[in-house]
């Protein structure tokens, strides 16, 4: 992998280390509720244990890119970026925020495009 493609792997990495800090610590607070645009505090504290979960799956994604990163490993770095520009499409469709896809999906796919000119 080129140092580029490593920097931009790390970004998205560290992009889903974000969301998982806002999802399983912020979602209730100020700045988790004006991130997501939800509706109150009242609405927070509703949705946190789903947000909880989505934040450990965004971990999860950030942990399989460090890994990738630490082992070189090109396939295991496909998967992931790949799993990544999904969850970001699917995240954008169906919350009609298109924002969604430029944040998550777009800093992936030029990871990707790297990795495939090398």
């Amino acid at each position: 992998m080129t140092t580029l493609s490593i920097f931009l792997i790390a970004i998205v990495a560290f992009e889903h280390i974000y969301f998982l800090i806002l999802e399983m610590f912020l979602w209730t607070k100020a700045k988790g509720i004006k991130t997501f645009g939800l509706k109150s505090k009242a609405f927070a504290e509703e949705t946190k244990v789903l947000a909880a979960n989505q934040g450990l799956y965004n971990g999860f994604l950030a942990a399989g890119l460090i890994y990738a990163i630490i082992q070189k490993e090109i396939n295991t770095t496909i998967f992931f970026l790949v799993c990544v520009t999904i969850a970001g499409i699917y995240g954008s469709y169906s919350t009609k925020k298109i924002k969604l896809f430029y944040v998550q999906s777009i800093p992936a796919v030029f990871a990707l495009v790297t990795i495939f000119i090398n």
